[in-house]
């Protein structure tokens, strides 16, 4: 398990002079910036996440028809605190549709379309399209890629901009597009086998990175809401809430424990070695895709991962 330090290094890229980011754009006029291609539609994905959705409606057109640039792919980058480099700058400049996650997640998006104030760009926000808010006083989670209907709404809006900015291929995206909500649906078909032979079953999470695949799972969060909350915020944990964190373990009153294996730090290695201690299955998250995984094998192997653990 690869351990980044508890407070998430940013991916700090300091913003360019603006002579140095017009020399930019002008050398991406003639050479082969992957923002600048002939493609029809130029697509900005906040994340790779995002990027990898927008792909499997884009299908055999991606490269050609339709350029898709993610913005944050670094597993160690924070989105919440990352500075724009003059090359995202220019993609966004240029972008004709852009998906971001929203809900506070990547405000960095807005502050670059506000810096450029393009016209005609679609931008998809998928805490918008999800329809989720926030109730009872909680925070909305704003990890909506793990809730696979969400990710399909986003999908069918993605077709629908592409279309509009390519009708030539209206019928491939659209295709495409309810393919990718089949695969999602054989997702939740898993979901419902695991609530089916789990159901009630409490869990422990480091952080609500992946609470609503665990929910769709019929797995109960455990975990008291002022120890995930203050580990995603990077703020302390008081020692009493560490101890009632802890004490889920040595109580044995949860089965797995979700550890966001991108965020590390003392009150999170504390609570993942009681887990260990007490025998108790630890699935790692990431809030960004493996190497080499788009988002469909992702999320095939968190649940599978979230099966053997319950086994």
């Amino acid at each position: 398990m690869r351990i980044i330090p508890s407070k998430r290094p940013a991916l700090r890229r300091p913003a360019l002079a603006l002579t140095t980011i017009l020399v930019l754009a002008l050398a991406a006029g003639c050479g082969s910036s992957s923002s600048s291609s002939d493609a029809k539609v130029d697509v900005v994905a906040s994340t790779d996440v995002w990027g990898s959705v927008v792909e499997h409606v884009a299908g055999d057109l991606a490269g050609s028809e339709v350029q898709i640039t993610s913005i944050i792919t670094d597993p160690s980058a924070d989105p919440h605190s990352y500075e724009a480099s003059a090359r995202t700058q220019l993609a966004v400049s240029k972008a004709d549709l852009v998906v971001e996650n929203g809900g506070g997640y990547d405000d960095f998006v807005h502050r670059m379309l506000k810096a450029h104030q393009k016209s005609g760009v679609t931008v998809l926000d998928a805490v918008d399209i999800s329809g989720k808010k926030a109730s009872g006083g909680a925070e909305l989670n704003e990890h909506v890629w793990y809730d696979f209907p969400t990710v399909a709404k986003v999908a069918d809006r993605v077709a629908s901009a592409l279309s509009k900015a390519d009708p030539d291929h209206r019928a491939t995206y659209e295709k495409n597009a309810a393919t990718f909500r089949g695969q999602l649906e054989q997702l939740e078909q898993t979901e419902a086998t695991v609530k089916a032979a789990h159901a009630g079953v409490g869990v422990a999470i480091t952080e609500p990175v992946p609470l609503y695949l665990l929910s769709a799972c019929g797995l109960v969060n455990q975990t008291p809401a002022d120890f995930s909350e203050a580990v995603e915020e990077g703020t302390d944990v008081s020692p009493q809430v560490l101890q009632q964190t802890l004490a889920l373990f040595s109580g044995h009153r949860v089965q797995l424990l979700a550890y966001n294996e991108q965020t590390s730090g003392a009150e999170t290695e504390s609570v993942l070695k009681a887990a260990r201690q007490a025998g108790v299955a630890v699935v790692p998250v990431t809030e960004t895709l493996p190497a080499h995984e788009d988002y469909l094998e992702w999320m095939r192997g968190n649940l599978a991962a979230v099966q053997k653990a319950l086994s």
